[in-house]
């Protein structure tokens, strides 16, 4: 299935984006006024620095930036801006990438999306963002409520799938993650569901139990979808910054990771954070949190965010 990329969700990007641009365009405009010499490429590196573009592309940029200058001398602002966001687009663009959500290819089996995360990252509004966006969409879909450490964690579940109005299978507090969706998936495939959403446990303080657990979560899930799951998708909190990427480096160890999710992107003046990620880990991200409400979710669209994180026309 491809989602279409809609006019409202390139609006809800550039409003998301607002706090970035103010502290990254804003200055990049009042930086080209200049005239092109070393200092200035010095403060454009540290602008790129704290956009959180991260360190290789901040030098990378920096030093292509000196090229162009040196290349097209009597160049304005617009035209460097527009250089520059055409080379964020082409860090960001991979053809390999697939930003659309991947689906199942076998008749009659639901497509199996594994979401991964730490506690307070917005993994499980998320979910609920993305079942939204499916049902919207036409699909059925039913949750599997597999995060059955942490105190409310299913709870919060149950509410959202409540308001969806579409079905949640969970089990005790403390209950094998596995054994909750090995009877989501059953559940699933009894009454025709085209989508299956599993939450799981945000923990990081035990790796080696973390491990063990999406590896059991995985062997049931193919037990009924024998390839899945067909996403497991990575939910990082942009607010965090550089931090994210440690976190994505420590989650890839356990599972491969298909994509990324990144949320509370209209609190932060970190954005640039999604490039920096993308470029280090080569993993193409799905999805964008722009706000708190269910329908706060974009899909991802490089040019678009790039655009937005520059202009906001």
């Amino acid at each position: 299935m491809v989602l279409q990329f809609l006019k409202s969700g390139y609006q809800a990007i550039k409003s998301a984006l607002k706090k970035t641009r103010d502290r990254f365009a804003d200055r990049l405009h009042t930086l080209f006024s200049r005239k092109i010499d070393e200092a200035l490429l010095e403060e454009l590196e540290v602008i790129f620095y704290e956009a959180d573009l991260g360190v290789k592309t901040a030098q990378e940029l920096t030093k292509k930036t000196k090229e162009f200058a040196r290349k097209n001398p009597e160049a304005k602002a617009p035209e460097i801006l527009s250089f520059l966001e055409r080379e964020l687009v082409a860090i960001l663009k991979h053809e390999s990438h697939d930003y659309s959500l991947k689906t199942t290819k076998v008749a009659g089996e639901p497509t199996v999306v594994l979401v991964v995360g730490t506690n307070g990252n917005g993994k499980t509004t998320f979910i609920a963002k993305l079942a939204n966006l499916l049902i919207n969409d036409g699909k059925k879909v039913l949750l599997a409520a597999g995060d059955t450490f942490r105190a409310g964690a299913q709870e919060q579940l149950g509410i959202w799938a409540k308001k969806l109005g579409i079905e949640i299978i969970s089990g005790n507090y403390n209950a094998d993650p596995a054994a909750v969706v090995f009877d989501a998936l059953q559940a699933a495939k009894a009454r025709g569901s085209d989508y299956v959403l599993i939450d799981t446990a945000g923990r990081l303080e035990n790796k080696t139990h973390l491990m063990k657990e999406l590896e059991k979560i995985k062997r049931s899930i193919q037990k009924f979808v024998p390839d899945a799951p067909h996403e497991t998708l990575l939910v990082l909190d942009a607010t965090i910054g550089q931090n994210g990427l440690q976190y994505a480096k420590t989650f890839r160890e356990f599972t491969p990771l298909s994509g990324l999710v990144l949320t509370k992107l209209d609190g932060t003046a970190k954005g640039g954070t999604a490039i920096a990620i993308q470029k280090e880990l080569g993993i193409p991200i799905k999805f964008l949190g722009t706000g708190e409400g269910v329908e706060d979710l974009s899909l991802f669209e490089p040019e678009a965010f790039v655009h937005s994180l520059f202009f906001a026309d």
